[in-house]
């Protein structure tokens, strides 16, 4: 017995030049150039092209001479886009059922907690304020300059 299969029969298929039957008449390919010769455009036309064109430069330009201002503008818009998309998150999350007030009671026993554990003692008081200086003086460094 041979572990090989040999064949000799080949299949032949013949595919139309239009296999969908498409009547595609004397279609033929034309190459479309992307401008127009300015003659032909319209005057104002030709005014838009030419604004368009310096466009770029023109806004490279006042972002060079306006930088911190632009920087500026684009960083409130940034935080306005962001306020406005947290509280539209917050009225979504307020949307859901039991999910508002189950964060409500995990922010009292937090801020009961809190309580508890730091502002009802004294020698816990002076353990947050310690660690609220040691965390403000790793942000902003010593007050003597050598941090």
């Amino acid at each position: 017995m041979s572990d090989t299969i040999e064949s000799t029969e080949t299949t032949t298929v013949d595919i139309p030049a239009n296999p969908l039957g498409l009547n595609t008449g004397n279609a033929s390919l034309t190459k479309v150039s992307p401008e127009l010769p300015k003659a032909e455009l319209p005057e104002w036309a030709k005014q838009a092209t030419d604004i368009l064109a310096e466009l770029p430069a023109y806004v490279g330009q006042i972002y060079n001479s306006n930088k911190s201002a632009v920087i500026t503008l684009g960083l409130i818009f940034g935080i306005i886009v962001g306020v406005k998309l947290t509280l539209a998150i917050l009225s979504a999350i307020n949307e859901i059922p039991l999910l508002a007030p189950t964060f409500e009671i995990v922010g009292i026993g937090y801020t009961s907690w809190f309580v508890y554990r730091y502002l009802l003692q004294a020698s816990t008081r002076k353990e947050l304020t310690d660690e609220i200086d040691s965390f403000k003086s790793e942000i902003l460094g010593n007050k003597n300059g050598n941090g």
